[in-house]
C-alpha cells in the first residue's frame, strides 16, 4: 500500500485525482489533500508519504518551493500540471514522472503501477544490502556497503568514503582517489544507514565522514576541508553538535 498525498489549489482537480485514485482501486491510501505550501509541508511530516502528487502552481508559492523548503526528499514525486514547460524543472528533483492535465485515466494507470514496481524493487534491494551489511559486520576488518546505482551495487569499504552529496532522489557518493558513484537512494537513507558509524550530516545536503575531515575553518555555521579538498558549509544549527563529535 503506498501512502499518497495530494497538492494541489483547484478543488475540481483534487477531486478528479481522488476519483482517478478510487476508480481504478489502485493500492493507494490517500492520507491529505492539501492546496497550500504550509499545509504541504506540516502533511508531509505528519504522514510520511511514498509519494506526491504535486501540481506546479500553488496558492502561497509552487511545487518547486515546496521541494525546496523540504530539504531532503524521500518519496516519489508525481507533478500534475497542465503546464507541459514545467517539465525540464520538474525532473531536475528527479521526479517519478509528469502528468499533464486533465489526467488521461491510462496514463494515471500506467504511472501507478510503475510505481507499485519500483517501490517493490526497492524494498527487495533494501532487504539484500541490509543482509549483506550483517553478514560482512561478522568479519573483524570488513566494512562495506552496498550502494545501489541505477545500472548495479557497487561495493565500498565504509572507511573509504568521504562524503555524500544530497541531488534530489539521488545521493553522490564521494570516495578515495576521487571515486565518485551516484546512487539512486537520498541522503536521508545513507543517514539511517551509517548513523552509527563516524558519519556527521554537517548540512541538509552534505553528509560527511568525520576521518576525513581535515580542517575546520571557523564562521557562523563555518566550513570544512575535506581530505579529497572539497570546502564544505556548515548549517548554523549543526555547527555546536558537529564541533562535539570531532572533539570525541
Amino acid at each position: 500500500m503506498l501512502k499518497a498525498i495530494i497538492v494541489d489549489d483547484e478543488q475540481h482537480c483534487i477531486e478528479a485525482l481522488e476519483r482517478l485514485i478510487l476508480q481504478n482501486k489502485v493500492n493507494i491510501d490517500l492520507k491529505a489533500s492539501v492546496s497550500e505550501v504550509e499545509e504541504a509541508i506540516k502533511a508531509i511530516e505528519l504522514y510520511d508519504p511514498d509519494v506526491v502528487f504535486l501540481d506546479v502552481h500553488l496558492r502561497d508559492g509552487t511545487g518547486f518551493d515546496l521541494l525546496r523548503q523540504l530539504g531532503h526528499i524521500d518519496f516519489y514525486i508525481v507533478f500534475t500540471t497542465a503546464y507541459e514547460e514545467y517539465a525540464v524543472n520538474a525532473f531536475k528533483y528527479s521526479a517519478f514522472d509528469y502528468l499533464l492535465k486533465p489526467i488521461d485515466p491510462e496514463e494515471f494507470q500506467e504511472t501507478i503501477n510503475r510505481l507499485h514496481e519500483k517501490r517493490n524493487e526497492e524494498s527487495h534491494s533494501k532487504r539484500l544490502e541490509v543482509l549483506f551489511h550483517n553478514f560482512q559486520s561478522k568479519f573483524e576488518g570488513i566494512k562495506k556497503i552496498a550502494i545501489p546505482t541505477i545500472r548495479d551495487y557497487t561495493f565500498l569499504n565504509i572507511p573509504d568514503i568521504v562524503r555524500c552529496e544530497s541531488d534530489g532522489n539521488y545521493t553522490k557518493i564521494f570516495s578515495l582517489k576521487g571515486r565518485k558513484l551516484t546512487s539512486t537512494r537520498t541522503l536521508k537513507y545513507f543517514e539511517d544507514f551509517l548513523g552509527d558509524i563516524q558519519f556527521f550530516r554537517i548540512h541538509k545536503s552534505h553528509y560527511v565522514n568525520l576521518t576525513h575531515v581535515e580542517k575546520y575553518i571557523k564562521g557562523k555555521g563555518g566550513y570544512v576541508v575535506m581530505s579529497d579538498g572539497t570546502t564544505l558549509e556548515v548549517a548554523v544549527r549543526r555547527k555546536e553538535e558537529f564541533l562535539k563529535r570531532l572533539s570525541y
